[in-house]
């Protein structure tokens, strides 16, 4: 049996698809020094008697991170992968006439001159050759639907391109020209990414080519939730480097020139914040993308919640699940789905999860990230309390179904 989750006023993360001495001690010594030397000028005697050790102030704590060395390190950045950001442009050449155009209306109008329509712009977007192949990505939506892709290099040079995959569940797609000894990026991690450090976009936003903005990680894991598209599944870095329409499939660079991302989404509401794929992740699915023509994500088929002890007492007042939470935190089963791995395995609504494979969760993203790790068909220990029980269960994720990507 679910939870009917309005009841609650809480909205269900689906697993469809699957971080010495500071200034007051310094204070503090400084404080005591000028009383030593104080207590010194008017009873040195005293002093001398109770033979007190010299007070040594220690030596200053750095508050803030030493500032770059280099003034032109963004440059410098820049033209270390510069060359290997292209701008895409997809249109469907075999969208047809309109209907409108075959209205015989038109053709009376205006007999054999009468204007064609030029063929549908599906729009313009950036990505980043990754091998000296030829090999690119970029975000799906940029190539969805297109029958035509123009890859465009920053010295001029176009090449026609093939869509080799793309995925939407995380917005990545696949592009192939026929090309050698191509420049190509640098990747980067995202391990020791932290809020305040630098970051560099490059693309081709409003169809500006070759645009870089730069400003800082403001946030890390980010949910597709929480960035405003929860059909995707992505935990995004946030950053406040400008982003624009076009920016699309660009690369994201740390001040080393290391792409650490890929430039997808931007929030109409919020002025200032722009989201990119982490480089784990984009790179994950390319690699797929390349291999197989398609990417498999492993699915459970739950919904789950944050248990809190305001979402325990809701709960437990409306009496739905088949048993009281005691818990008041970790991540509830609020749904589980009919024909689903999780089904089969023995998941049920009320179940807490504590862990997945050897690792703690906290949070629904927290979950997905150990599902996405998973492999599809292999047994998955999931570790839930169920009232004051704990029990490890095997679950064998399977395929996200196609009508759920």
């Amino acid at each position: 049996m679910g939870l009917a989750l309005k009841q609650i006023g809480l909205t269900a993360a689906t697993l469809i698809v699957g971080c010495g001495v500071g200034w007051a001690g310094h204070q503090y010594w400084n404080a005591q020094k000028s009383s030593t030397e104080s207590f010194a000028e008017e009873a040195p005697v005293v002093q001398a008697a109770l033979n007190r050790p010299e007070v040594v102030e220690p030596p200053a704590v750095a508050l803030v991170p030493p500032a770059q060395t280099n003034p032109n390190f963004i440059a410098d950045a820049v033209n270390r992968v510069g060359a290997a950001v292209v701008r895409i442009d997809a249109e469907n050449v075999d969208a047809g006439v309109p209907e409108a155009f075959e209205n015989p209306f038109f053709r009376r109008f205006f007999g054999d001159e009468m204007p064609m329509p030029e063929p549908f712009q599906q729009g313009t977007g950036s990505g980043f050759i990754i091998s000296t192949d030829g090999r690119i990505i970029t975000n799906a939506h940029v190539v969805e639907g297109a029958s035509k892709v123009t890859v465009t290099m920053t010295d001029g040079r176009s090449f026609e391109g093939t869509v080799v995959g793309t995925d939407k569940v995380t917005d990545v797609a696949a592009i192939k020209i026929d090309a050698q000894s191509m420049p190509s990026v640098v990747f980067g991690s995202t391990e020791d990414l932290s809020p305040g450090q630098w970051a560099i976009a490059i693309g081709n936003p409003l169809g500006l080519d070759n645009t870089v903005t730069a400003g800082i990680i403001s946030a890390l894991g980010r949910s597709s939730s929480e960035v405003g598209i929860p059909d995707k599944r992505v935990q995004f870095i946030q950053t406040d480097a400008a982003i624009n329409p076009g920016n699309s499939g660009g690369p994201l660079l740390n001040d080393r020139g290391e792409v650490i991302g890929m430039n997808t989404a931007i929030r109409k509401e919020a002025q200032g914040l722009g989201f990119a794929i982490p480089v784990e992740t984009f790179n994950r699915i390319a690699t797929q993308l390349f291999e197989e023509g398609e990417v498999q994500h492993p699915y459970l088929g739950i919904q789950m919640i944050v248990l809190t002890p305001e979402v325990r007492d809701r709960i437990n007042t409306e009496g739905e699940l088949e048993m009281a939470i005691n818990d008041d935190s970790g991540v509830l089963i609020v749904r589980v789905m009919e024909d689903t791995p999780a089904a089969s395995g023995g998941l049920k609504p009320g179940d807490v999860i504590q862990r997945v494979g050897d690792n703690i969760v906290e949070t629904p993203a927290d979950v997905q990230s150990q599902v996405d790790a998973s492999e599809i068909g292999q047994p998955l220990n999931v570790e839930i309390k169920r009232g004051d029980e704990l029990q490890t269960i095997a679950i064998r994720p399977m395929p996200l179904p196609a009508q759920l990507q």
